[in-house]
């Protein structure tokens, strides 16, 4: 399992282009087989911070997922929005793997 995590650079002017942006990408994940688990949009701090994380069963999976959404329709209508509307500044992606509580594990003392 591999989670990708993007941390957006975008134009706070543009936050309500910015959220639909994100609302077209869900449900484009979905499809292509990942489990989105949403856009976070700046509320406290950095007003120009967005990120957003989804998770596919492998690192193989994730780049199906990106040669066939170079092939979509719908993907590559997002992709002119973002291109259109300007939201996004920049964008940086990292790869992560999740760590799960595995039973019989050994429990550490909180502080």
């Amino acid at each position: 399992m591999v989670t990708c995590y993007l941390r957006y650079l975008i134009d706070p002017y543009k936050l309500k282009e910015f959220e639909h942006y994100g609302t077209l990408w869900i449900p484009l994940v979905e499809r292509f087989g990942g489990r989105h688990h949403g856009y976070f949009l700046p509320s406290e701090g950095a007003s120009n911070v967005a990120l957003a994380l989804f998770t596919f069963p492998s690192l193989a999976a994730y780049e199906h997922y990106r040669e066939r959404s170079l092939e979509d329709a719908e993907c590559q209508a997002a992709f002119a929005y973002a291109e259109q509307t300007r939201c996004i500044l920049s964008y940086e992606r990292s790869f992560f793997r999740p760590v799960f509580d595995s039973p019989g594990a050994p429990v550490t003392p909180a502080d």
